[in-house]
């Protein structure tokens, strides 16, 4: 494994901020950011370190080539000269999985997936002295992405994507991605000294986020990754990060996290799933946990105090973060259902007196069914759907 590499993190667009953030705190330098990837320097160590701890980004490449291309014969040649035999293991199959080109001379994304997956399979076919790859489940895959003629072909290192963290194995009627209930919590400016609820938990995704970011405990610690597949596999490398990400888990820091929804089977999975999130680690980290509390409860009903803001014997209920994804009408209902409820959702300042309150909607009306502006207005994808974060930082 090369001492130094580019990789990318591939992100919700609107999320590039806490992706960048995250990399940086992982000790790793930023190369440029933009349109849902962010890319960056790293070695072996930051590679796991990226798979296994970072919240908000969706996939972590590998760059294995950046080279101009302005005709086929150069993206043939550019794909071909890259060392894939020292990447991908004899044996595997081989896929170009997605191509993005913009501003370019080659545009067509078809015969831009066929060139690059002929280029790169006449090398390895050579190398292993094979006539053709092998038609396997198993395949490594690669992305291609052409910017102003610039081709930078990556190689996939998580397999199935970042937010299938493994604690929810069902979703609920309309589950927000893990990925970007991350997001959500990392660019509000959440810390951990400040209550959290949400009054629309679903399957409890923002307060099992929440919980894990709290308590420093990495998102990828109980799943595998496609790295382990590729040559780039370093066992020992990995169970170094692993174990260092192991001894920051801290269940003793004080947790006021809560979720409350008027339908009980979602409150009872939201209870299963962070009870998933604890069990995976149980005794590995300092102390027990104060788990989030869920509670069946309509969001008119919920209150500062009845969602439990005084745990722990603290008294102060007049600084907390309500964050939420309530139902809207492209995926729960209508849109007119989802209009009432954004209206009711105005009550929320006299349940929840000094707050702030972070939404996510597909809804670009939002502010005037709430009834007040937003203090800023972020667009966020939520898988493929176009959403805003509205942000109010006191209500």
């Amino acid at each position: 494994m090369p001492d130094v590499m580019t990789a990318a993190a591939l992100c919700a667009v609107g999320a590039e901020k806490a992706v960048s953030n995250e990399i940086r705190k992982l000790g790793l330098e930023i190369c440029e950011s933009g349109f849902g990837r962010v890319r960056f320097k790293t070695d072996g160590q930051g590679l796991y370190k990226t798979l296994i701890g970072l919240r908000a980004a969706d996939r972590v490449l590998l760059e294995t080539a950046w080279f101009k291309a302005e005709d086929f014969d150069a993206l043939f040649d550019g794909t071909k000269s890259v060392p894939w035999e020292t990447f991908i293991p004899k044996g595997s199959g081989l896929a170009v999985a997605k191509v993005r080109t913009n501003r370019s001379t080659l545009m067509a994304e078809t015969s831009i997936q066929a060139i690059v997956h002929k280029a790169a399979a006449e090398r390895l076919c050579k190398k292993w002295g094979v006539l053709r790859l092998p038609d396997t489940e198993e395949k490594a895959e690669l992305r291609v992405y052409i910017e102003k003629n610039n081709v930078s072909l990556l190689l996939d290192l998580s397999g199935e994507p970042l937010f299938k963290r493994g604690y929810r194995t069902e979703g609920g009627i309309a589950p927000l991605r893990e990925t970007t209930a991350a997001a959500l919590i990392l660019l509000s400016g959440w810390k951990r000294k400040f209550p959290l609820h949400d009054p629309f938990c679903g399957s409890g995704t923002i307060a099992a986020e929440a919980a894990m970011y709290a308590w420093d405990m990495a998102p990828g610690l109980n799943r595998g990754f496609a790295i382990d597949r590729l040559l780039l596999s370093d066992k020992k490398t990995e169970k170094y990060v692993r174990d260092e990400f192991l001894e920051h888990i801290d269940f003793t820091r004080l947790v006021r996290i809560s979720g409350s929804d008027s339908d009980a089977k979602s409150v009872r999975l939201s209870k299963t799933n962070i009870e998933k999130i604890y069990a995976a680690v149980r005794g590995r980290g300092k102390g027990e946990p104060t788990l989030p509390h869920f509670e069946v409860m309509p969001m008119k009903d919920a209150t500062a105090l009845a969602c439990g803001a005084t745990a722990a014997g603290s008294a102060n209920t007049d600084e907390g973060y309500i964050i939420t994804n309530p139902p809207y009408g492209r995926r729960l209902g209508s849109q007119e259902d989802s209009e009432e409820i954004y209206k009711d959702m105005g009550g929320l300042a006299q349940m929840f007196p000094g707050w702030r309150l972070v939404v996510i909607t597909d809804h670009s009306g939002f502010e005037s069914f709430f009834g007040k502006k937003a203090d800023s207005c972020r667009e966020i994808t939520n898988g493929a759907i176009q959403s805003y974060m509205y942000q109010y930082e006191r209500l």
